[in-house]
């Protein structure tokens, strides 16, 4: 997949931008705080529904704008697609394909994009919540219908977490709320499919993400990642991590139903859903050991740029798309001379990699073939290296 043209219409710091894209590398510089990240921003939202930078939409849209405008022609192989998205501060977005209106959640379907960035140490670093984003965006991607049994599990959630809530100011304990029977019969059959999701997506990326690591970092460290699940036992989000042994007999389902029921009269006292997929955690390991916490930067580095290589060559061997657009979002300047070549030997095989960078020098020759030049949310310059 080739991004052949973006447009901007009150997207963050610009007014209007229309850039021509290359197949092959292309690099935007510029001095920190001119708008290099926005446009790659612009790009991932097409193709993940979300940014990487924060949570809600709003601060996308231009102050003073009601909505922004996102513009992208794609060409996959002979095709081309025209995808239009209007970002709104309030209410709904709208989306369009080739001129034709469609809900938002179709874009994925159009767009596959892979985006490394500084804030992905948060990946390997960070909170649970961090390394569930990462697998559910990948999980959009790869099965784009994913989207909706992840946001039915969320609205199913809220409504579940607000009658517990309103079950403890009332003092209800024990069994005495039948209701909840029933929000836990949709939380198991959406969370079940989540879960499994998830699993196998951790299986695929296993081989994946040993050959990007090994690649990166110039050593094996024995790359290893598994979810610790909150439907066999303990709370991962609260740092009590139960093994996801793939050979219990019992299915994910009957084991989320028996961890409901043993942790009912914690539900109820607390107010809070603490079973199910918004509680689990992927579990990241070189050496044997935790990546957080025990793992040095460059290893951090390296495994968090292996899950996202392996992202891409996951998406690149199963979608009729072609590759994903490869995106590196200032990424160099945090790497070192040995890992810098091998990214940039690894990215180059990519049929459309972006750049992003502040100081030109520190993006390896080889990625340097057409470089970009932003300031103040203008495209200044575009020359062939």
């Amino acid at each position: 997949m080739i991004v052949e043209q973006l447009g901007l219409v009150d997207f963050r710091n610009y007014t209007v931008a229309d850039l021509s894209l290359h197949p092959g590398p292309n690099v935007f510089v510029g001095r920190n705080g001119q708008g290099k990240t926005n446009l790659v921003e612009a790009v991932a939202y097409l193709a993940t529904l979300g940014s990487h930078r924060v949570s809600s939409d709003a601060p996308m849209v231009r102050d003073g704008a009601e909505a922004a405008i996102v513009r992208a022609r794609l060409a996959h192989g002979d095709r081309r697609v025209l995808l239009e998205l209007q970002l709104n501060r309030t209410g709904s977005n709208k989306a369009r394909v080739n001129g034709s209106a469609v809900r938002t959640a179709e874009l994925p379907r159009y767009a596959q994009v892979v985006l490394f960035a500084p804030e992905d140490l948060q990946i390997v670093r960070g909170d649970p919540s961090a390394r569930r984003r990462f697998a559910d965006a990948l999980l959009i991607q790869r099965t784009p219908r994913l989207a909706g049994v992840l946001a039915d599990y969320d609205r199913v959630l809220r409504q579940r977490g607000a009658l517990l809530k309103s079950a403890r100011a009332r003092g209800i304990r024990g069994d005495a709320l039948s209701t909840l029977d029933v929000w836990d019969d949709k939380l198991v059959a959406l969370g079940t499919e989540v879960i499994q999701a998830r699993l196998a997506l951790a299986a695929d990326l296993s081989e994946p993400v040993a050959a990007a690591y090994t690649a990166i970092a110039g050593a094996d460290h024995e790359p290893r990642l598994e979810w610790a699940l909150s439907v066999r036992g303990g709370d991962p989000e609260e740092g009590d991590s139960a093994s996801s042994d793939a050979a219990d007999p019992a299915s994910i389902a009957e084991q989320f139903r028996a961890a409901l029921a043993a942790r009912r009269a914690a539900e109820l006292e607390r107010g809070l859903n603490l079973v199910g997929p918004h509680r689990d955690d992927l579990v990241l390991r070189v050496r044997g050991l935790p990546v957080r916490g025990y793992a040095s930067h460059g290893e951090s580095w390296s495994v968090a740029l292996a899950l996202r290589l392996a992202s891409a060559e996951l998406l690149r061997a199963e979608s009729r798309l072609g590759d994903p657009v490869l995106i590196l979002d200032d990424v160099f300047a945090e790497l070192d001379a040995g890992r810098r070549a091998r990214l940039a030997e690894l990215a180059g095989g990519y049929e459309q990699v972006i750049v992003t960078s502040a100081v030109e020098e520190d993006v390896p020759d080889g990625l340097r073939a057409h470089v970009v030049r932003v300031e103040a949310g203008r495209i200044l310059e575009e020359a062939d290296a």
